[in-house]
């Protein structure tokens, strides 16, 4: 591997683990494997701690395509449990209230389905890290403060059903950057004359990178200690790891 040229690597990211952990645990490996104290490290597309699935890491001089990479479509695979919802959209909170959901039928699900599809403006869920005013929505809702976010353009590009049994819904999402799947949990809940609330969620595909292709951190972690090391043509120990490190 070539960390200062740049690799980027595809990591099934942990249930619990922040997107900062899984990065932490990577750059530590390189850092230790260089014999470096500094080195740049990052990801493209955040996930919750609550959430599993594919995490771009970039190294070296690849973090300069942080930002085409986190452009492109996403896969997820959600669980949506219907008839109550939370505060956070997801497991973060408690149940604040809830619904009758007995009457929701499968083909009463794909009914429904069909209009999330396409160019769509969403609310983001106050507990996210959207900004109101210079501070994290987040922050403000966790203190109790009133938190009010405008909707912003996003694209569903497919939406179907993977399995249901009723009050757990589970579906396949295909979305454009920016989508967050536990307001889209909250606003089918409301559609199917409900309410819903993320229960679990697994993002499959970031961009060409699948799941499949991933590793785990632990597994990641041995091919940067114990792996093949190269370096560029122009490497010098100190500028490279300076500019690598930047």
């Amino acid at each position: 591997m070539d960390f200062i040229s740049g690799e980027i690597i595809g990591i099934d990211k942990p249930l619990g683990w922040t997107s900062f952990d899984a990065v932490k645990r990577l750059r530590g490996a390189i850092q230790r494997r260089l014999r470096v104290r500094k080195f740049k490290v990052g990801h493209a597309g955040t996930l919750d701690p609550l959430a599993t699935g594919v995490l771009i890491v970039c190294t070296g001089r690849a973090t300069r395509q942080i930002e085409a990479l986190q452009n492109g479509s996403k896969e997820y695979v959600a669980e949506i449990t219907l008839g109550a919802t939370t505060p956070s959209f997801d497991l973060e909170t408690e149940i604040d209230a809830t619904y009758p959901w007995e009457h929701i039928t499968l083909d009463g699900v794909n009914e429904v389905l069909p209009r999330f599809i396409g160019k769509v403006m969403q609310v983001p869920p106050v507990f996210s890290a959207v900004k109101v005013d210079g501070k994290r929505a987040y922050n403000l809702a966790r203190k109790g403060k009133e938190v009010e976010l405008k909707a912003k353009p996003l694209e569903i590009k497919e939406i179907e059903v993977v399995k249901f049994e009723a009050p757990v819904l589970t579906i396949r999402v295909v979305c454009s950057k920016g989508t967050y799947i536990r307001a889209l949990a909250r606003d089918i809940g409301v559609a199917l004359g409900s309410g819903g609330h993320l229960t679990a969620l697994r993002r499959t595909r970031v961009g060409e990178i699948h799941i499949d292709d991933c590793l785990s951190v632990d597994k990641a972690v041995e091919i940067i200690s114990n792996g093949p090391i190269t370096f560029p043509d122009d490497y010098k120990i100190n500028n490279a790891v300076a500019e690598a490190a930047e």
